[in-house]
């Protein structure tokens, strides 16, 4: 699976860029069609807290895409709420089949 990690005015980080390759290939592994992995990483609202956006979006052939965004006080975090959304859509797909 293709990850493609776009940070909206700031450079992530390699260990924040590693935590999302990592949570990505778990989803992968969970679901075999998708191909790829659009993380978007913004920061909204500054200087305030619940500040960090992560939006995901999955590419699965031949199916509608699954998107998850969630806003959170870290990245990571923002990742792992938005991953688990995704994880609850995908069991829905699968169900659906």
């Amino acid at each position: 699976m293709e990850v493609r990690i776009k940070a909206i005015h700031f450079d992530a980080t390699a260990k924040l860029e590693e935590f999302i390759n990592k949570k990505a290939q778990k989803l992968a592994r969970r679901n075999e069609e998708v191909t790829e992995c659009d993380v978007t990483l913004e920061v909204v609202k500054p200087k305030t807290s619940l500040n960090k956006q992560a939006s995901i979006k999955l590419i699965i052939p031949n199916r509608e895409d699954v998107f998850a965004s969630k806003i959170a006080d870290t990245f990571e975090e923002a990742i792992d709420l938005s991953i688990d959304a995704l994880e609850r859509q995908l069991e829905k797909l699968d169900k659906n089949k």
